[in-house]
């Protein structure tokens, strides 16, 4: 039953989404794991509309907050605004209390206002005039930004990238996708005809299996080996902290139960390791100047640490 939703949830994606199989597959490992996802390409690639897409297919309260350099905190956590005819304060909520939240071009906005997203990523929580607010069930981030080096952005903090469970690329289509994106999306807006295929109560269901998942002693040895080698590799100032190794523990239960799987492999975790760590090591500034980058260090670490045999693998 669960594969045959997830395959449904897939092709329903395909229709809006042309040929991005792959990316839609780690955007639901993101959802299974309770994790957040940044979305980094050039404009006018899809970002947004994968974005919408997903929040549309999954019957969840949906909000969207489009980052410019003037927004600032309250615009996305709320406030209290005086009520004359109570004569108490009111919250007003911000659109980051609802499912899915669109953190649309997150890097065009300045760094603080970039940070008020921290709480809320990582304890499901906000805190406003020293008031605790508890987010909704499921509460899923999905942040899209332009590459650094575009006009008029702002880099994000390592603080806030490390609160992200993936960040993935979407790239440019085909010539055969580009054609039938003009076909598809030429006429009409896709979005108007999706209905959801999910309920709330599925979705938790799916995260609460993707938790029973299991993860062999080895393998979760693999995973800290990685991560270790990441902090001691010669290229990088700064390696991938204890939260990586969670997340891609996390992330491998649940791709694994996309596969229909109730265990991991090794090649689980190898497949998921440059969209989970890839934006949580700092390279050293000469190297970074000699043409390295984080996806050629993972690549590196993983053919440097021997991946384990587990028994009984299939």
């Amino acid at each position: 039953m669960l594969l045959k939703n997830i395959n449904k949830l897939k092709e329903s994606m395909s229709r809006v989404v042309i040929g991005k199989e792959e990316v839609t597959e780690l955007m639901l490992v993101g959802l299974l794991s309770e994790g957040h996802i940044l979305i980094e390409d050039v404009p006018g690639v899809g970002k947004t509309l994968m974005a919408k897409t997903l929040a549309a297919l999954l019957n969840c309260q949906f909000k969207r907050i489009q980052f410019t350099p003037d927004l600032t905190p309250t615009d996305i956590t709320g406030f209290f605004i005086y009520d004359r005819r109570t004569n108490d304060f009111i919250f007003r909520p911000g659109p980051v209390l609802t499912n899915i939240l669109l953190a649309d071009e997150i890097n065009r906005t300045v760094p603080r206002t970039q940070s008020s997203l921290l709480e809320a990523m990582e304890e499901r929580q906000i805190t406003v005039d020293g008031q605790t607010f508890s987010l909704p069930k499921p509460f899923l981030v999905l942040s899209t930004q332009n590459p650094i080096e575009q006009e008029g952005t702002f880099l994000l903090p390592e603080a806030q990238l490390d609160r992200f469970l993936l960040k993935i690329s979407i790239g440019y289509p085909t010539a055969g996708e580009e054609e039938k994106i003009l076909l598809t999306h030429g006429k009409e807006n896709p979005l108007m005809n999706l209905e959801p295929v999910l309920t709330i109560d599925e979705i938790l269901t799916w995260q609460d299996m993707s938790r029973q998942v299991e993860v062999h002693s080895s393998i979760q040895e693999y995973i800290v080996a990685l991560v270790r080698a990441s902090r001691n590799h010669q290229r990088v100032a700064l390696g991938a902290s204890p939260r990586a190794a969670l997340a891609l523990f996390k992330a491998s239960r649940a791709f694994a139960l996309l596969r229909g799987r109730q265990y991991v492999i090794p090649d689980d975790v190898k497949y998921l390791a440059e969209p989970v760590l890839t934006h949580r090591i700092i390279l050293k500034r000469e190297d970074h100047l000699r043409g390295f980058n984080a996806n050629s260090i993972i690549a590196d670490i993983l053919n440097t640490v021997a991946a384990p045999v587990v028994e009984g693998e299939s």
